[in-house]
């Protein structure tokens, strides 16, 4: 089956691409210089604000809004915490605990008083 793809960039704001076989339209894209889209391509981005309770992350790609990026679609391999990191993360939450139940006590104890 012979497939032809034609490119129409004769128009200086907007690019057509269509892929045909035979007698048929296969894909038809459209491209609009005013009007871009950022679906389905890779950026390089940097991490500005972690989300823990929405399990993601909000990604600076360089455009006026910053990109959701969920946990799960992110490969592990690129998140792994270095182990001497490891030991600073537990004793960290060890402490954050230790005031959070701190804080709680005295609270409680305020109610019976």
């Amino acid at each position: 089956m012979e497939k032809n793809l034609y490119i129409d960039a004769s128009h200086p704001n907007e690019t057509r691409i269509v892929l045909k076989s035979n007698n048929s339209i296969e894909e038809y894209e459209f491209e609009d210089k005013n009007n871009l889209n950022f679906k389905n391509n890779i950026y390089l981005a940097t991490v500005s604000r972690v989300e823990p309770s929405l399990q993601a992350a909000f990604v600076n790609f360089g455009r006026e809004r910053h990109g959701f990026l969920a946990f799960n679609d992110i490969q592990s391999d690129y998140y792994q915490i270095p182990s001497e990191d490891k030991e600073k993360i537990r004793i960290a939450e060890e402490k954050i605990r230790e005031d959070l139940t701190f804080y709680y006590y005295i609270i409680n104890k305020s109610d019976f008083l």
